[in-house]
């Protein structure tokens, strides 16, 4: 057996080009509608679901790199869409939530997210669907868990 791997079967790949696809055309719709960028939607979207979060929390919780994320609180905040308050957890940071205005672009996008996640998995049966959110929540707990250590050295434990 052969210790390659077809690219077009390679599940890192697949996922990647799948998430960048949807994304993509996400973007594509939020772009023209509400002028936001993928990153900025993101941060949008996480605030307007969780309230509150400072920059790291919002770091963790999108998994982009802090300076995609730290671009998008300032263009979130230029457009008066976003708005920094300080920590009541912590005096040398602060949270950033949403504004007024914030709060009812999010409230244009979640419909419209909605509607186009419907379109998206129309495809699919409401069982197909449980399955695979399922399933991607499961392999995203096992990339946390992965031992950066084991990685590293090449050692998956596998023998």
């Amino acid at each position: 057996m052969s210790n390659t791997t077809r690219l077009a079967s390679f599940l890192p790949y697949q996922l990647s080009i799948t998430s960048n696809a949807v994304s993509t055309r996400i973007s594509d719709e939020y772009r023209q509608r509400f002028g936001l960028k993928i990153p900025e939607w993101r941060v949008m979207c996480v605030l307007g679901d969780t309230g509150g979060k400072t920059q790291r929390e919002l770091t963790q919780l999108t998994v982009m790199d802090k300076v995609a994320v730290n671009r998008a609180c300032k263009t979130l905040e230029d457009r008066g869409l976003a708005q920094r308050m300080p920590n009541s957890h912590d005096g040398r940071s602060h949270t950033l939530e949403l504004t007024e205005s914030g709060q009812e672009m999010f409230a244009q996008i979640m419909p419209l997210a909605t509607e186009m996640e419907r379109r998206l998995m129309s495809g699919f049966s409401e069982e197909e669907c449980n399955c695979m959110r399922s399933m991607l929540s499961r392999l995203r707990d096992q990339v946390d868990d992965l031992d950066a250590a084991d990685i590293d050295s090449g050692n998956f434990g596998i023998s």
